[in-house]
């Protein structure tokens, strides 16, 4: 459904050329919920106002839905903007109107007539939650109940694609659950195509499907959210899964673990997808005549599906143990890493 081919923007100053998305290249699926993660300066929030024009290209194509936004003329691009809503971190609400007013604005904008809009305006708020509100105004309401306002407002106009620019990172956790919680209801109720900007990797990891990670204006990586998380390639992705796995303090932990639990071997399972929903661990148990142990681990739940880090110890027979690895590794899709074999 969207098709981005060879972005660029490059800002000019007084003495120099700063490139901050350069020549990026990315095919986004219809329904799809998908992420771009980057540090600051990435380029991510540059990269997402370029897909609306609320920054100008210097060059390349963005076509949504067949249609070239790049090439619209500015009345063309006034009537496209209707079908790509946007949502901002710090809301972007009018705070001398109310809820509903809030709401209402964009469709007071494209002619809609009062009581089409007033009804539209009702469905809105009750699809976001915030029935009982209608008549707050901004300085009434909590930071995501504002955030829910400017959701509601960004879909007034039945957009066919939604912007999120860091749309959570203003929240405290529990709410940006809430609000994430939110944007998937809305995406499977609508069909809505959804891309998330952010610097959070724990936002990824709840709604995202398909995930692009940023550096310098460029995309450094990409991919299914659960094949990103399994296998990291470059150095920035390895610190953002670092954010929600916690592999450092694993790896510092690994020499600990081998000094304390002397006997056996020890291994690191690393679980995807339905693999992690497996009774691994008790059908070793009892299939193998061996001692398991779990030392440590931590698995986390994705959009679809999930990842996680078992570290076990395995004592008995060595003949035993050595058959019980053998059936990890060829007969289940748990990945097996052995760190260290003790006589």
């Amino acid at each position: 459904m969207i098709s981005i081919k060879g972005l660029s923007k490059i800002f000019t100053t007084a003495n120099n050329q700063i490139t901050a998305v350069d020549d990026l290249t990315l095919d986004i699926q219809e329904g799809d919920i998908f992420g771009v993660i980057g540090y600051s300066g990435a380029g991510k929030s540059t990269f997402v106002r370029l897909l609306n024009r609320l920054e100008e290209p210097s060059g390349g194509s963005v076509v949504i839905d067949d249609q070239e936004i790049t090439s619209l003329t500015a009345n063309q691009l006034r009537v496209t903007r209707q079908e790509i809503g946007m949502i901002f971190q710090h809301f972007n609400l009018l705070w001398s109107r109310t809820v509903k007013d809030n709401i209402a604005f964009p469709l007071e904008i494209a002619g809609v007539p009062k009581r089409e809009r007033d009804k539209r305006v009702l469905e809105l708020i009750k699809l976001v939650g915030l029935a009982g509100r209608e008549n707050a105004y901004p300085s009434q309401l909590s930071g995501g109940q504002k955030q829910r306002v400017g959701i509601a407002r960004a879909l007034a106009n039945k957009p066919k694609v939604l912007l999120c620019d860091e749309a959570t990172s203003a929240l405290d956790p529990e709410t940006t659950n809430a609000i994430l919680d939110l944007l998937v209801d809305i995406n499977e109720r609508l069909g809505l195509t959804i891309i998330l900007i952010t610097h959070e990797m724990h936002v990824i990891r709840k709604i995202c499907r398909q995930v692009a990670v940023m550096e310098e204006g460029k995309i450094v990586e990409q991919g299914d959210v659960l094949d990103v998380f399994l296998r990291p390639k470059q150095q920035v992705t390895k610190k953002f899964v670092e954010q929600v796995m916690g592999t450092n303090d694993e790896d510092n932990g690994v020499e600990q673990l081998i000094s304390t639990y002397a006997n056996g071997k020890i291994m690191r399972l690393h679980f995807v997808g339905e693999t992690a929903n497996q009774a691994l661990i008790s059908h070793i148990a009892k299939t193998f005549q061996i001692d398991i142990n779990i030392l440590q681990g931590k698995i986390s739940q994705m959009q679809h599906g999930a990842y996680g880090t078992l570290f076990v110890q395995i004592d008995g027979q060595a003949d035993e143990i050595n058959r019980a690895v053998t059936y990890i590794a060829d007969e289940t899709s748990v990945e097996v890493e052995v760190v260290r074999d003790v006589e």
